[in-house]
């Protein structure tokens, strides 16, 4: 199944930084997930409208049941990543945020700086991730068990994880 996976980037998207973001989502996607899955990449810059037409892209064409940014969550004027999310989404998704910041600062100070949102667009489940690959792992650990049953209740296709790393919770039937 396809999973999005955007790295949003000045620098990387003109080539003077290595992307660290998107090698570091799908590495935690390949201890996470058990179901067969393939990225399916992109790398903007920070411009709201670039930001904006890949997560559609992503959900609407690619039919990715999950989508994850990586970069532009943080308080400087490039960070856009939050606004561009919330312009696309049908539906927010408060408590992922709050999660992921709560444990991020538990590791560092500086996480309450980050502006991560997620939401839903049609079937797709959307998660802004800090830019940082530990960061990024301290996030996902944090909220994804749940991330396969909100993708089940608003009809995406099934996530299976490997319990091994995360035990999704799914309601007994």
């Amino acid at each position: 199944m396809p999973i999005g996976v955007v790295t949003i980037s000045d620098r990387a998207s003109r080539g003077l930084y290595e992307d660290k973001g998107g090698p570091g989502i799908e590495a935690a996607l390949t201890e996470l997930l058990t179901s067969p899955w393939r990225p399916v990449r992109r790398l903007v810059p920070d411009e709201r409208p670039t930001i904006e037409a890949a997560l559609i892209a992503l959900a609407d064409q690619e039919a990715c049941p999950l989508i994850l940014t990586t970069g532009g969550t943080g308080p400087s004027p490039r960070d856009v990543t939050p606004e561009a999310t919330e312009a696309v989404c049908d539906r927010l998704l408060p408590g992922f945020g709050e999660l992921m910041r709560a444990k991020s600062l538990l590791e560092v100070p500086t996480a309450i700086l980050s502006r991560q949102v997620a939401g839903t667009r049609g079937a797709s489940l959307i998660i802004n991730l800090p830019g940082k690959p530990a960061a990024i792992r301290t996030c996902l650990d944090a909220v994804f068990a749940a991330v396969p049953y909100c993708i089940d209740l608003i009809g995406g296709a099934r996530l299976e994880t490997n319990p091994q790393f995360c035990k999704a919770f799914r309601p007994k039937a």
